[in-house]
């Protein structure tokens, strides 16, 4: 029986692996057909891994937010034959990423899916939170015009207060500093507020206290930085 490997990319880009393990490692030199979400990317990470295949033996197949339905189940000729790593720009795989799909298609068809061990951003910011992270919830991107992000912000923050869930997402780089000053606006003082920028990188950024401190105190540089932002306004966890 062939398998569907998950194979979890690093977050951020440097030297040093700080990040996967070794069998992580083993796994991704073992195999010569992947599926991935950018070709130039997984070339990048090939090399980094020191992977005993030249590219030019390898299978590539693309999987990204713009592959149609259609080709992704063509894939699954691929699965039944030959063990094959699935992973995306960064983090894990089927998390927040289009490779959920495919993950569904091998179960479907009794292809065996093992998912190895690496980095995810939105675990690694909830563990460094300091809130509950027994009920909560990631979305992903909110609206983008000030007033829809704003009435977003305030039905997360009314769902935190009732369940006691932490409410976690995310922005694009460029758009961090006004998504920051939405929330200091927007939120309740006594909600507690998180960010973490640049995870795993040297200058890694993990801030977190009630709104009401976020208003006084200086604000970090995350602007441009790749950074999630999580939000809880129930009982402390």
């Amino acid at each position: 029986m062939s398998t569907l490997y998950l194979i979890p990319v690093p977050i951020g880009k440097r030297k040093e692996n700080l990040t996967l393990p070794e069998h992580t490692l083993e796994t991704i030199r073992s195999l010569n057909c992947f599926i991935v979400e950018n070709n130039r990317h997984a070339l990048s990470l090939f090399q980094w891994v020191g992977h005993p295949i030249p590219p030019y033996e390898m299978e590539l197949r693309i999987l990204n937010k713009k592959t149609p339905e259609h080709e992704i189940f063509s894939y699954l000729e691929l699965l039944k034959t030959r063990d094959t790593g699935l992973f995306s720009e960064a983090g894990a795989p089927g998390v927040a990423d289009p490779g959920s799909t495919l993950v569904k298609i091998a179960h479907d068809n009794g292809i065996r899916v093992t998912p190895l061990v690496g980095p995810s951003s939105i675990l690694l910011a909830l563990m460094a939170s300091g809130m509950n992270g027994q009920s909560f919830t990631f979305h992903g991107y909110l609206p983008v015009q000030e007033r829809d992000r704003a009435g977003a912000i305030r039905n997360l923050e009314q769902e935190s207060r009732q369940l006691n869930r932490t409410q976690i997402f995310m922005e694009t780089p460029h758009r961090n500093e006004p998504m920051l000053q939405s929330l200091l606006k927007t939120c309740n003082p006594d909600t507690r507020l998180a960010i973490a920028c640049n995870l795993t990188m040297p200058d890694e950024l993990i801030l977190s206290m009630p709104v009401h401190k976020w208003r006084k105190s200086k604000k970090p540089d995350i602007q441009g930085k790749p950074a999630l932002f999580l939000i809880n306004s129930g009982r402390p966890s």
